[in-house]
Parts: structure tokens; C-alpha cells; sequence
């Protein structure tokens, strides 16, 4: 295909007349140790030598001087091509890959510019193992390790994308939802869907396809047949209840308006281009959009004017994308999903340009303000799953059989472990007791009985044995986590694999899938919990996974976290700052067996309590403090299940109107649910500057100091043991009793509740119970019981409804005690009209907290507790 045929329109006019000439076909490099890629060569290929073995490791395992490339293969890309050529090239860059002859073995891919920097990986076990250079320009290094191989070699191909646009409309008919529309030998369709959905289609073979199947979109929307069309002069319309799509005719563009057909949703401002092995589409970008989701992206969560990258990659690190989603949602009013699993890169620029490595577009368009586009995503592709009770607890993890970094061990060691836990009255849910990188294991039900006698249960890594889970499970596994090896061919791959973990403990138990991955796609929030991978610790480790997990709520992802402290270095002070801050994340895990000390470089275990004190002392208060929030963090686990907006929120989603939850200083804060803002500290100091505070009053949970937001804190003292805590004005937070460590061995007779009364109105709070482990609140073994706090001039008044519903386990009746924060002591303190003894009740003159227990009260009977004021 001619030059010009592949370079962005505005450019086609600066090119000089010898570059007209077709290019030379693929070059041929099977000796060379380079190739060229210029307006006379399109592709290259090159052919790798035999290698009899594998080097077993990354690409530390390549020597530096490797004649004749006989451990791993090096080959050297030079990409010439002019400026601005890859502005609005669907692909992005150079697309690369790596085929070898025997499948059952396993090359990886890295590449590196002239600095030394990584710019493009993949390392799976993919065949073929696939990336794209990002915009490519100069010459580049292909590293391909041979990782895992025998007597084997491979092909390795890379080209330039050749473009074209879409020209004008050439028919257009439908009804009834479905439109069907040509523009040449492209075709599309548009399918407006129940719910204020559009599905938009579009294949310039002329014929549509679904290589996705079912895979991440169970179940087709019915269509929206309440739709009629209209001719516009320069468009057609589409009419639906919802929205508005304009089919532009010359040449053929789409827009989606709101029923008046006058504000604008999204418009396109070019029509559709594809390329070699890619197509985009390009947007005109509003004058305060913002943008949000792509799913994981480590160390942000908002995206405007930034390029977003949606593949498969193995940066563990910030910049790196591997639990990754074609996702986006504008601030605009709606949000999109790519139904693919071809890799793709998003510029939310002027204009937004989203592109997706496959020459069709599948895209659904969902309506409605953030909260409603991340339900109708999640209800697309799965909402995020119910996780039992004991996953919200902490996990501990290690390889406990052949573990050469620790010495020669068994699996029932873990059980010390698990002793260590007991000992230090630190809350344990569960543990992974081997690797399943050599580290096997024994005595599986010896150690199941053993983890349950400390309230936890067994987890076990699942690297290539999901076949295995039956019988594991039966001997009492309930954690499955999987790891890089099932990507395997591609991110369905590591999808199904998630669904048939969770559907492995589900088959062979009662209790409800409880699964970790580090690699995912569209769809893991329905079946897993997913982690940023392996890190080494530092501040700035602890800093850019603050907006990672905020961000990745955006695209309906309930959880996400990070190793405690890392899984490769370890440090008393930053392990301590780490475990705080993420014991309000709904899903945690220490990371054992890998760790060195980053002063003396010796061997360090990462349980919260090796560092001795202060650092136990401080590690123990958040712990049980996770613990004692759980009814709260159940609740929203229930919430996310029914809505798809999980726990971990950054502040914009619920201070939209506020520019500041936008800002740099907001990027480093997050909110536990709607009521608890979180700032934690990152740097190596006992002060904590740029708190943000939106709208509203927020007290100190520590102080009881009171701060009207908006406003920015600077200089807030925060010693070790002090995490930046604010929350809001109107919380209702239940809590379990003080010093609880087990959801088992928890105090069932008494509920606490935590209140922080508004001055402006009634609070209302529903909380969530079931039996916390089987699936029978599926079937409707469920409880709720609702909450208002109302203060007015006679004082505040609590009243708590009846608690509805039943499961095994329910209590009938349990005391409750009341922290209600306010600015002076009650006069007295009633009960259903009747006055409390003095001893029933307290008042705290340094934190502004009257403390009212009751006596046991059924729970099938609401009651009211009244705090008179009558000054």
C-alpha cells in the first residue's frame, strides 16, 4: 500500500513526491542482528537461533556478552518515520511479535530504547507473545528470552500500520433498535439496548463479528424498541427514549445527543480509521471533560490530556497497566467499553483519540451520571462478587515446602505462622501456604484443621492446577489465587480462569469463590480480587498506589490492592505507613518469603509483628481497627455487589462539582466509602501536607477536631502511629466491640455504632448481615437493618428499625453502644421515652463523644435513643 496511505491526513501534503512509490515487500533479517522500518520497507521478519533450553528467569538471565545471541536473542529495530506520523494511527506504534515453532514452550518479549529504558514487554505464556512499541521513532532493542524452552526457536515480525478512513454513507435502514448502515465495503450497525445502552458495530470486511463471544458479555441487553429515525438533511437520527444518534452522511461520522438532540454526549470529529491491524475512533473533547477508569492504571485515576494504555503488561510498577480494561467514562454523561480483548490505547487529547489492535469496533455506550455508568458496566460484563467475610480480613502469604529463601520447611509450619498471629491478638482471615513455583505442598487437611483452629482459612497459589481445586477444596482450600502463567494465550485466558477458580470452590463446598490475581481483563470483577503485582518498597511505592486503587473503582473494580510493605524489600517504618493506610481497603495481604531488609540486605519476614515494638504496637491498632470496621466494609461489599461501586473511591466520585477533587493535592487521598477520607502519609515524616477537604464538615477521628471544607490542611501532625483519618458529617458507621480479632469469636450480642450527627438534616444508614461464608444470601439469607440520626435544637435522636430478615447464625437480641459526636454533653440520655441510669452513659470532654450503651434489646423491635439538650 502506497506511503501516504499510512500517515495521519494532515501530513499526507507535506510528503514529497519519491516517497509515492509502494514500498518494498517485508524485508527478510533471518541472519541480521537489525532491521529498518521507513517508507520503503512496511514489515520485517526475522528468524531465531535453536535454543536447547531455557534460562528460567527474566532478562537478568541474559548475559551481557553473548556471542552468536546462544542464550537469549537480541535484535536491533530502527523506526524511521516523519513527525506526527503515529497522532492518529489507531495502533499507536509499532506492533511486535514473537511466534515460536513448538507451542508447548514459552519465549518472552521485552524491548528497550537507546537509554536503556523498557518501553514494550510481554511475558506471559502467549504464543504468540505480542506488543506495540508506542509511537516508535528510532532504533530500539528486542530482547526475547528464551524462559522456558527445548531444541525450540522462533519468528519474530514487525510492521508499520497502514491507515484508511471511512468514506460517505451509502445506505441506511433498520428499525425496531437495530440500524444497519454502509459506507462502502464498511459496514456498522447501531443497537439501542434496554437501560440507556447503544452497542455500536462497525468492519470494514463488510461483515460484523464477535470474536469475544460470551466471554466477557454473558448476556445480550433486549434491544430498545421504542425507537423510530428521521432524516436531517447532513444526518440521520435515531431516536430512543434515552438519546439521540446522528449517522453524519458525508462522510459517515456518528453523535450521540440527549432527546433534545441538541446537547451533545459524544461527537465524533473525524470519522472512523483503521489500519493493518487496529481502528479508532475520534472524539471532539469538551472544554471540562474529564476522564476516568482504563481499570488498573498505577499511579492515577484521572486521565485528561494523559495517553492510557490497556494490554497486557508485567510493570509492576507506576506507569504499568496489568490489571488493565477497555473502559473509559467521561464526565460528560456516559462511559464506554470495548467488547474485545485486543490490546488499546486511549489519548484523552484534543481531540480524544481510542483505538483497539483489531480492525472492527464493538463498543457499548452507557448514560447517566459516574455511579449509574459504572452499574450499567458492571451489570454488561459482572458485577463485582459477594466476598466472604474472611476475605475482608488480612491474608498471609509465603511458600512454606522447598522455599530456598528460607530453608527447608513443611507446610504445617504454617501454623506458627498462624500462631504468631494468635499471640499478638492481630486478625487473620486467611493464608496461602505455598507458591506453586516448586513449592508444593502436604498434609493439606492437617493444615486446613490447623488454620481454622486460628480462624483462618487455607489459600493455596494455583499456577497451573485449577484442575486440582476439587479435591484441594474438599481438603478444606477456600482461597485460589492465580498467577502470570494463566494469561496464557491472551487475557480470555486469564478470565476463564478466574470464572473456573471461583466455580472450583463453589462446586466442591458452600462457602462463596474467593479469588487473587495479578494479570485480568473486562469481567474479573465478577470472579476475583485483583492485585498490582510484585513491587519493591519504597515512599514512592506507598505514594503512587494511593490513586492506583481509587482509580480502578472508576471501572467497577470493588478489589484492588497491593502487597503490605511490598513482597521484595522490607523496612519497619514504610511496612507500618503501608499497613495503615491499606487497612481501609476492603482486601489485604503480607506478602512473606521474598523480602530483604533495605539497611542490612539480609533476609526479613514481613509479619506485622517481626519489627518488635513500636511497629507491632502501631500494626496491631489498624488491624483490629480493620476488624472492628467490617460490618462497615461488609455493608459496602453488599452495595458493590448491587451497584458495582466498590469501597475504595477517589474524591471526585462523590464531589463531582468540586475542581479540587481533581487536583494534585486530592490525587494522594481517597475515601473508604462515602464517610471516611484517607490521607495517608508517603514520605519519611510525622507531618502530612495538602489534605484536602471538599465541602462539609469533617471531624478528626483521633481528635475529635472539627475542619469546614473546603479547605486544605498543611502541617498536620501525624507520628507513627497517626494515619491522617477525617470523616464526614452525617456517618453512621456500625462497628463491631473493641477488640475483636475474629469475625468467629467476635461478641454477636453487641453491635456498636459511631455517629457523627449533621446539622443539616436526618443521616439514614442500612446495614448489611448475613452468615458472612455460604451462598445462601443469594437465595435471600439476608438482614437489614436501618439507622437515622436526626440533631435538632432539643438534641439528637437515634432511631434504629428493626432488624429484617433472617440467616444462620442471626442472634435475636444484642446490646448496642452508641459513640455520638457532638459539641457538649447531653442533659440525660433516653430510651424509648424512659431515662438511662448515669452509668449507662458518658461523656468525653477532650474528644466531644458521649458514649450510651444499652441493655439487650430484640432485634425484631426498632427502639430510639434520645440525647436531650435543653439549654
Amino acid at each position: 500500500m502506497p506511503w501516504p496511505a499510512w500517515v495521519p491526513l494532515g501530513l499526507a501534503a507535506a510528503l514529497v513526491q519519491p516517497v509515492l512509490t509502494a514500498p518494498a515487500p517485508a524485508a527478510a533479517a533471518t541472519t541480521a542482528a537489525g532491521a529498518v522500518l521507513d517508507s520503503a520497507h512496511s514489515s520485517v521478519d526475522w528468524q531465531s537461533p535453536v535454543y536447547a533450553k531455557g534460562t528460567g528467569g527474566g532478562p537478568e538471565s541474559c548475559p551481557a556478552a553473548d556471542p552468536g545471541n546462544t542464550t537469549c536473542d537480541r535484535f536491533d529495530l530502527t523506526v524511521s518515520v516523519p513527525d506526527g506520523y503515529w497522532d492518529d494511527n489507531p495502533e499507536g506504534g509499532v506492533p511486535l511479535s514473537i511466534k515460536w515453532e513448538k507451542p508447548s514452550d514459552d519465549f518472552d518479549l521485552y524491548v528497550y530504547d537507546d537509554h536503556g529504558k523498557q518501553v514494550a514487554s510481554s511475558a506471559g505464556t502467549a504464543d504468540p507473545e505480542a506488543t506495540v512499541i508506542p509511537r516508535a521513532s528510532g532504533t530500539y532493542h528486542v530482547l526475547v528470552v528464551p524462559y522456558d524452552v527445548h531444541d525450540n526457536s522462533f519468528t519474530g515480525t514487525a510492521y508499520l500500520p497502514a491507515t484508511t478512513d471511512a468514506g460517505d454513507l451509502t445506505s441506511f435502514s433498520g428499525g425496531g433498535g437495530s440500524y444497519r448502515i454502509q459506507a462502502g465495503g464498511l459496514t456498522a450497525r447501531a443497537d439501542f439496548l434496554t437501560g440507556g445502552q447503544l452497542r455500536l458495530q462497525a468492519d470494514p470486511s463488510g461483515s460484523l463479528s464477535d470474536p469475544a463471544g460470551t466471554a466477557i458479555v454473558r448476556e445480550e441487553p433486549a434491544l430498545q424498541r421504542h425507537t423510530s429515525s428521521f432524516d436531517a438533511g447532513d444526518y440521520y437520527g435515531i431516536r430512543s427514549p434515552e438519546a439521540v444518534l446522528r449517522v453524519y452522511k458525508k462522510p459517515l461520522r456518528f453523535g450521540l445527543y440527549k432527546p433534545d438532540n441538541r446537547t451533545r454526549i459524544w461527537q465524533e470529529d473525524k470519522p472512523l480509521r483503521w489500519s493493518t491491524g487496529g481502528m479508532r475512533q475520534s472524539l471532539a473533547r469538551g472544554t471540562d471533560e474529564q476522564f476516568f477508569g482504563g481499570g488498573e492504571q498505577n499511579g492515577s485515576f484521572s486521565h485528561r490530556g494523559r495517553t492510557m494504555y490497556v494490554a497486557n503488561s508485567f510493570d509492576w510498577n507506576e506507569g504499568g497497566y496489568n490489571n488493565s480494561q477497555p473502559f473509559y467514562l467521561s464526565s460528560a454523561g456516559y462511559g464506554v467499553f470495548r467488547n474485545t480483548f485486543a490490546p488499546g490505547v486511549y489519548t484523552f487529547g484534543a481531540p480524544v483519540t481510542t483505538g483497539q489492535q483489531e480492525r472492527r469496533l464493538d463498543a457499548y455506550y452507557f448514560l447517566g451520571d459516574a455511579k449509574q455508568v459504572i452499574g450499567k458496566y458492571t451489570e454488561l460484563v459482572g458485577k463485582p462478587f459477594m466476598p466472604p467475610v474472611y476475605g475482608l480480613e488480612p491474608g498471609d502469604s509465603d511458600c512454606y515446602l522447598h522455599n530456598a529463601n528460607r530453608g527447608e520447611r513443611h507446610t504445617l509450619d504454617a501454623l506458627k505462622i498462624a500462631d504468631g498471629y494468635t499471640e499478638n491478638q492481630m486478625p487473620l482471615g486467611w493464608m496461602l501456604v505455598n507458591d506453586g513455583y516448586g513449592c508444593g505442598y502436604e498434609n493439606l487437611e492437617q493444615t486446613a484443621k490447623g488454620l481454622q483452629d486460628h480462624h483462618a482459612q487455607l489459600g493455596l497459589w494455583t499456577q497451573d492446577g485449577i484442575d486440582k481445586l476439587a479435591d484441594q477444596v474438599k481438603a478444606g482450600q477456600r482461597v485460589a489465587k492465580l498467577d502470570v502463567a494463566w494469561v496464557g494465550n491472551g487475557y480470555k485466558f486469564a478470565l476463564d480462569a478466574c470464572d473456573a477458580a471461583k466455580k472450583g470452590i463453589e462446586d466442591n463446598s458452600d462457602a462463596r469463590g474467593f479469588v487473587w490475581l495479578p494479570v485480568s481483563w473486562a469481567g474479573a470483577q465478577r470472579c476475583g480480587v485483583l492485585w498490582s503485582g510484585d513491587q519493591k518498597l519504597s515512599w514512592d511505592y506507598i505514594r503512587w498506589q494511593i490513586p492506583t486503587y481509587a482509580g480502578a473503582t472508576m471501572s467497577g473494580i470493588a478489589y484492588n490492592t497491593g502487597d503490605v510493605g511490598s513482597i521484595y524489600r522490607h523496612d519497619p517504618k514504610m511496612y507500618a505507613r503501608d499497613l495503615q493506610w491499606k487497612a481501609f481497603l476492603p482486601a489485604i495481604m503480607t506478602m512473606d518469603g521474598w523480602a530483604s531488609d533495605i539497611t542490612t540486605g539480609k533476609p526479613a519476614d514481613q509479619q506485622p509483628w517481626r519489627d518488635g515494638e513500636p511497629y507491632t504496637s502501631v500494626n496491631r491498632k489498624y488491624l483490629q481497627l480493620k476488624e472492628r470496621l467490617l460490618p462497615y466494609m461488609y455493608t459496602l461489599s453488599a452495595q458493590a455487589a448491587k451497584t458495582g461501586v466498590g469501597a475504595v473511591r477517589p474524591l471526585w466520585l462523590e464531589y463531582p462539582d468540586d475542581p479540587n477533587t481533581l487536583g494534585a493535592q486530592a490525587k494522594y487521598e481517597f475515601l473508604s466509602g462515602p464517610d471516611f477520607l484517607v490521607a495517608p502519609v508517603y514520605q519519611d515524616s510525622d507531618t502530612r501536607d495538602g489534605i484536602y477537604l471538599p465541602k462539609g464538615t469533617w471531624t478528626d477521628y483521633w481528635t475529635g477536631r472539627t475542619y469546614q471544607g473546603p479547605t486544605t490542611l498543611n502541617g498536620y501532625h501525624a507520628p507513627l502511629d497517626t494515619l491522617p483519618l477525617f470523616v464526614r458529617e452525617g456517618a453512621v458507621v456500625p462497628m463491631w466491640p473493641k477488640g475483636t480479632t475474629s469475625w468467629q469469636t467476635r461478641d454477636r450480642h453487641e453491635l456498636d455504632w459511631d455517629l457523627y450527627p449533621s446539622a443539616r438534616g436526618t443521616s439514614r444508614y442500612t446495614l448489611y448481615e448475613d452468615d458472612g461464608v455460604t451462598r445462601d444470601f443469594a437465595k435471600g439469607a439476608a438482614a437489614s437493618q436501618r439507622v437515622s440520626v436526626r440533631a435538632d435544637a432539643q438534641g439528637t435522636t437515634v432511631s434504629v428499625g428493626a432488624s429484617k430478615g433472617d440467616y444462620a447464625g442471626k442472634v435475636d437480641a444484642r446490646t448496642y453502644r452508641f459513640t455520638v459526636h457532638g459539641d457538649h454533653a447531653p442533659e440525660r440520655v433516653l430510651l424509648d421515652g424512659r431515662q438511662l441510669p448515669d452509668s449507662a452513659w458518658s461523656y468525653d470532654a477532650d474528644t466531644h463523644v458521649t458514649t450510651v450503651s444499652t441493655p439487650s434489646l430484640p432485634l425484631d423491635r426498632g427502639f430510639t435513643v434520645h440525647l436531650v439538650d435543653e439549654r
